[in-house]
């Protein structure tokens, strides 16, 4: 159902989810639409910046020292990380979305920007109760901190043309299905999303009932764009 939310912004945080080089030229991450998403994500962060949100960037860097080898998980010819490996250079957070010297910076292991195990306690500790979620990719790390904001108690606003995933449909079907389970939370674009953390009111959709959205190939673009 649609909706108009307001946040306070003492009580919100925008966390930025592995927007790195590699989303720009590594083959195995490679995201679809990737400049038009850090265009909108560098909009969230200077509406945030503005207005003394609290911001967090989120960024995938493998390192088997701090985290072994998973079973059953791709590697390298050689034996290590098959992607986002610990000394490469394209781990390196977009210079569009760079982290300012006092945002913090979460390298994590897994999909979930809560796997490194402090962002939770920070959130608690400055009693946010919003986070609003931007980042790559839609299915998988977006979808793995979205479910694990929830469980630690934290409403998302999930902003859903800042994020994206390796094609429109799997970043399309991803929103949708998180949408289907985003009890507290509610989804919209980014200029509502910029409103918000600017401190005016803005129309989102929020989550009413179990799967409100069962759809099917012929209607996955109509249903996104309700959101």
């Amino acid at each position: 159902m649609r909706v108009d939310l307001s946040l306070d912004r003492e009580k919100s945080a925008l966390l930025i989810v592995d927007l790195q080089a590699d989303q720009r030229s590594d083959p195995l991450c490679v995201a679809d639409n990737l400049d038009r998403l850090l265009v909108n994500t560098a909009g969230l962060l200077g509406a945030a910046r503005a207005n003394a949100v609290k911001v967090y960037h989120a960024a995938f860097v493998r390192d088997f020292d701090a985290r072994p080898p998973r079973p059953f998980e791709p590697l390298a010819p050689d034996g290590g990380p098959a992607f986002s490996r610990r000394e490469s250079a394209l781990v390196a957070i977009c210079h569009e979305v760079a982290p300012l010297s006092d945002e913090v910076v979460i390298h994590k292991n897994d999909a979930s920007a809560f796997e490194e195990g402090s962002l939770a306690d920070r959130l608690r500790a400055l009693d946010v109760e919003w986070l609003v979620i931007a980042g790559v990719w839609t299915e998988a790390c977006i979808a793995a901190s979205v479910r694990d904001a929830m469980a630690a108690g934290f409403r998302v606003l999930l902003v859903k043309d800042a994020c994206t995933s390796g094609t429109r449909a799997m970043h399309q079907t991803g929103v949708l299905n998180l949408a289907n389970r985003l009890y507290g939370g509610a989804i919209c674009n980014t200029g509502r999303a910029m409103a918000l953390l600017s401190g005016a009111p803005a129309n989102v959709w929020r989550n009413d009932r179990p799967v409100p959205f069962r759809f099917g190939l012929a209607d996955v673009e109509a249903m996104y764009g309700s959101l």
